[in-house]
């Protein structure tokens, strides 16, 4: 239970150990001891917390089916509840991959009030944060917690900023929010004084807000640490999110709550567009296409109540064929502008980051809060500098270059958790805008806060050309790192010593140069799409080397299933104008319309079986991602050459 000044944790403790025998031990009622040695489970993603399919619940059903999605199938559904653990442990970088809140909901609606991890992701912790769930990376605990101590509520916040501690101390964003409102408590305010800037300090510091019931922003200078409210320009989310936060909206706010500004918010139908395709009859059994179908009206009656924007299905002669877009393909294509503050219900949120604006994930509470006030609570990130230079080699895209630098020892040790990704150099002006937001969409793969690059002519052309926006106007948006500006750590990039790079199952960050990964991985199944490989410099990747194919009477492989997934509606069309929908099907090709689909295990192109084999163009590959299958991840030459040749392989194989 929980007092003003400490914490005592009557229930028992789970240790997430690499060993599945022993956690098997613990769920059946064992309890252990303290070892500082025992090997603990790193890199639990929120997929293996609440898989795609427990998210279709938004309450405390949650609670039942946390980390039913854990590597080794070892937990099933009310083994955490009725496990009686209030505390959980585990290794580093618990809580990567997605932004969803139901993760750290599941496992507190499962009864756990910490969680302890070497490592915490940025945006996994702020969520537990948000709903009053205490986490910690202090392994020390675990032994005074087992003794029976009550824990000092200062050993949750010590090391975080005033906002984040106060919102810890008050159990939750909303109470916090509760007090702020009535005046009960306050924001410290930013009184760093002018200092050089990086990118995403000078947005932070231009959206800043000094008085919030005046709708004033803007402060001389923010520096690392400094932590305050900040002004929204963007607001979005999908039907997997805007029911939770939408519930959280009205209990936090009241039932007749309204979206303040809704001209600025964004609701987007393009997760489950096509999951009766591939739900498992288990599923059905269990009413879980209801319940998803459940999201979608949700999401519709939110919209409607509150005159948001709904970016829904598209149909063709009376025919559902898919989504109006993927939201981070159309937050780019409609929505957002340099030097913005962009936040959506999705990690992959940083996308935008490559028109030059600060965009970043966010979980439902977060969302439900600034739905009201228009704001997001930031505290000052770290940012880390990439100077990418000279050219990419023939063969090689900016889906190589992140697989590469994923693997470096930065990420992979979890320093990069929470840092921004700032790329830069020379090597950026050979880059293409679609090509740039791969590196800004896969920032957090890197654990990163968001991805970032400054806005340059290539930047202009497309928003005058796409947006018919006036080139003075969006030259004057944009936002330029100061010189002398400070960086935690800066790296420089050789993009043309960079190979073809592929990233072995389970994680992202398990890049390898293509040809280590040797020429006798079959495969199953090759997938180019999502929001990272179904942009329109992507679909001139798959044309490239399917036009080759077909020009040397080759096919895909007899066994491989290849879907072509487009990003948005307007992709679609941009490659039907190319002509390279023609193409695609003479090699065998399976088109599917936009929806973020198999990268969520939501739609075609998702493994239904441990045994098969995936190569992918999309962003993530943590266990159960995009089925029981194995998947690799590859940029979208070798995802086309690997359909053709059967087995994963560069263009120049084939």
């Amino acid at each position: 239970m929980a007092s003003p000044n400490a914490v005592t944790f009557k229930g028992r403790i789970l240790f997430l150990t690499e060993a599945p025998a022993l956690l098997e031990a613990q769920l059946a009622g064992k309890n252990l001891d303290w070892d500082a040695d025992r090997p603990l489970l790193g890199n639990i993603s929120t997929d293996e917390i609440t898989p795609g399919w427990v998210c279709y619940y938004y309450d405390e059903t949650l609670g039942r089916y946390s980390l039913v999605g854990l590597r080794g199938g070892k937990v099933k559904p009310d083994a955490l509840k009725n496990g009686g653990f209030s505390v959980v442990v585990s290794g580093i970088s618990k809580g990567c991959g997605s932004s969803r809140e139901t993760a750290p909901y599941s496992e507190m609606t499962a009864g756990v009030q910490l969680v302890v991890a070497r490592s915490i992701e940025k945006i996994y912790r702020q969520n537990a944060q948000n709903i009053g769930l205490l986490t910690s990376t202090d392994l020390g605990l675990v032994p005074r917690i087992l003794a029976g101590e009550a824990v000092p509520m200062s050993e949750f916040t010590r090391g975080l900023d005033p906002i984040s501690a106060a919102i810890v101390e008050h159990g939750g964003l909303f109470a916090y929010n509760k007090a702020r409102l009535a005046g009960k408590t306050s924001p410290p305010a930013v009184t760093t004084a002018a200092r050089p800037m990086t990118l995403c300090e000078k947005i932070l510091a231009a959206h800043a807000i000094v008085d919030a019931s005046a709708g004033k922003t803007g402060v001389a200078a923010v520096t690392p640490g400094d932590a305050f409210f900040a002004r929204a320009d963007v607001r979005f989310s999908h039907e997997y999110v805007t029911p939770m936060a939408d519930a959280l909206f009205r209990q936090g706010f009241g039932p007749d709550a309204k979206v303040s500004e809704p001209e600025s918010v964004f609701a987007f139908r393009d997760h489950l567009t096509f999951l009766d395709l591939i739900m498992p009859r288990a599923h059905r059994d269990m009413g879980l296409d209801v319940q998803a179908r459940k999201l979608a009206t949700v999401q519709d009656d939110f919209a409607a109540r509150n005159g948001v924007k709904l970016y829904g299905e598209v149909y063709r002669d009376g025919k559902l064929v898919g989504s109006e877009a993927i939201c981070h393909n159309k937050v780019i294509e409609e929505l957002a502008l340099p030097g913005q503050l962009v936040m959506g219900t999705d990690s992959h949120t940083c996308m935008a980051g490559a028109l030059g604006c600060f965009a970043f994930g966010v979980g439902s509470t977060d969302m439900a809060n600034a739905w009201l006030t228009r704001d997001v609570r930031v505290t000052v990130p770290q940012t880390a500098r990439f100077n990418l230079r000279g050219k990419l080699r023939p063969g090689v895209c900016a889906k190589d270059v992140m697989l590469h630098l994923l693997s470096q020892p930065f990420f992979k040790s979890s320093e990069g958790i929470g840092k921004v990704l700032e790329f830069a150099g020379d090597g950026i002006a050979h880059l293409s805008l679609d090509e740039r937001a791969t590196l800004t969409n896969m920032a957090v793969e890197a654990g990163g806060f968001t991805g970032i690059i400054e806005a340059d002519e290539v930047v202009v052309d497309y928003l005058v050309s796409q947006r018919g926006l006036g080139a003075a106007d969006v030259r004057r948006r944009i936002v330029k790192a100061d010189p002398g500006a400070t960086y935690c750590a800066t790296f420089e990039v050789d993009l043309g010593a960079i190979v073809p790079m592929v990233a072995t199952p389970g994680d992202p960050r398990n890049g390898v140069p293509l040809d280590d990964v040797g020429h006798g991985v079959k495969i199953d199944i090759a997938y180019g799409g999502s929001c990272t490989g179904g942009k329109k410099a992507d679909m001139d990747m798959y044309a490239r080397v399917l036009g080759d194919a077909v020009k040397k009477g080759k096919r895909v492989a007899s066994g491989v299933h290849f879907y072509l997934q487009f990003g948005s509606q307007d992709i679609r069309r941009y490659a039907e104008e190319k002509g390279y929908l023609e193409v695609f099907e003479q090699a065998g090709a399976e088109l599917v319309d936009p929806s973020c689909g198999a990268c969520i295990k939501a739609g075609p192109g998702s493994s239904d079986s441990p045994d098969q084999v995936t190569v992918s163009a999309q962003n993530r590959n943590f266990p159960g991602r995009s089925g029981p299958g194995k998947v690799y991840l590859a940029s979208p030459l070798v995802v086309a050459a690997s359909a053709i040749a059967g087995r994963i392989a560069g263009f120049g194989e084939i």
